[in-house]
């Protein structure tokens, strides 16, 4: 692992001093590997770990392979390290590059108080990631185009992409960020979304990988007053595959939905972390987590909620559904709740189960195989997260991809 003896013998390469790169050095000295007791990494694998940082760095732009039909009038398709002009301006929208003073600021933030080992993915990007695949953007207006943006890997290599987006005030925008592996690679992606006042912002996010593919993704979100916030996650193929999730509800008021998923099999590990905070009153949240595991692979999935007491009137669900598909196979779940507001209303809950074995017989006794009977199950099992991503099907047959995986 050369990028970990490098911080741990104190050498940082002359290609990691930027600003940001220096306090990711020095806040990694301390830990250059996270800490197993800390419970959010409790349950990762530390060979797959040790693989994704055993990859080489890549220092070169590679275009992605793409399933799908490329740019058209109907949106914007915008790929980190292309370094492609972008400025797009109509009567009622504004899309532009965000300033690297303004960049390096937004990091910032995060980044001075941040804790070592809760955000060591974060650092461990901002480290590796060069200026060529920092990608800023700043979003004003409605009528927007539906906006595309991709982050990828190449085969043997190790790439690490950073996103930030500033989304302005009384702003309303459909976002969908494609991460994808390439066969035996690994990606490290960090991305920041800040959501002014007013502004209502559905965001979908797709890992999908190959053989032998790894990535450590995180995502941190700012909500600002009267703001509404869509996640759509959905992760799969992937030998190893860690989304981290930090929402701020920074003054409440806000209201914040999320469905997630994940397909495991083979000896894969996919994991999501959830932590959502109110600093505020009158904040919303639904959560819904989804996981598939067969064959011997592992899932996890761990959420937290935090409603200081400052934060009365919150009203917060967060739900873990799982399906498991062989008696080999394992499901990790942890919805949590940390409330010291007294006026509040939070639930929280978790289920494991199989494929309805009265319904496989009913479907069995009208001519299906065991085969379609289990796609017809597991079709609807996926249809409540794939609808929820705001990416159209003329580009991602996504339900048709998902059940080939099976």
């Amino acid at each position: 692992m050369q990028i970990i003896e490098n911080i741990t013998n104190k050498k940082n390469p002359e290609a990691h001093k930027s600003t940001i790169q220096k306090i990711c050095f020095d806040k990694l000295k301390v830990n250059p590997l996270p800490n197993k007791k800390n419970e959010t990494w409790r349950m990762a694998s530390k060979t797959k770990l040790a693989n994704f940082l055993n990859y080489k760095l890549s220092d070169h732009f590679y275009n992605p392979i793409s399933p799908y039909k490329m740019e058209s009038q109907d949106f914007l398709r915008i790929i980190i390290g292309e370094n492609k002009e972008i400025y797009y301006k109509k009567e009622t929208y504004e899309i532009k590059i965000l300033e690297e003073k303004k960049i390096i600021n937004l990091i910032k933030q995060k980044l001075i108080d941040c804790d070592t080992t809760e955000n060591w993915s974060d650092l461990l990007n901002h480290y590796l990631t060069n200026k060529r695949n920092i990608l800023g953007l700043n979003i004003s207006g409605k009528n927007i185009p539906y906006i595309e943006i991709i982050s990828n890997s190449k085969n043997d290599l190790l790439d690490s992409k950073t996103l930030i987006i500033n989304i302005e005030n009384n702003t309303k925008v459909d976002i969908g960020q494609i991460n994808i592996g390439d066969e035996n690679s690994a990606l490290s992606a960090s991305s920041y979304l800040f959501i002014g006042k007013d502004s209502s912002v559905n965001h979908g996010m797709i890992s999908y990988g190959k053989q032998k593919s790894y990535i450590v993704n995180s995502l941190n979100v700012f909500q600002d007053k009267n703001s509404q916030y869509n996640l759509g996650s959905l992760q799969f193929k992937f030998n190893f595959a860690r989304l981290e999730i930090d929402i701020n509800q920074t003054e409440g008021n806000a209201k914040t939905n999320i469905k997630g998923m994940q397909i495991t099999k083979d000896n894969e590990q996919i994991s999501t972390y959830a932590k959502i905070k109110f600093n505020g009153p009158n904040g919303y949240l639904d959560q819904l987590n989804k996981s598939l595991a067969k064959d011997r692979s592992h899932s996890v999935f761990e959420g937290l909620i935090i409603v200081p007491q400052i934060a009365q009137k919150t009203d917060a669900s967060q739900l873990s559904r799982n399906l498991l598909l062989s008696n080999h196979a394992r499901i990790d779940t942890k919805p949590q709740l940390e409330i010291i507001a007294d006026d509040v209303k939070c639930m929280h809950g978790a289920t494991i189960s199989q494929l309805n074995e009265n319904e496989l017989f009913y479907m069995r006794s009208r001519g299906l195989t065991q085969e379609q009977a289990s796609k017809l199950q597991l079709r609807s099992y996926y249809q409540e997260i794939i609808s929820f991503l705001p990416i159209s099907k003329e580009r991602w047959d996504l339900l048709s991809l998902l059940l080939q995986n099976q």
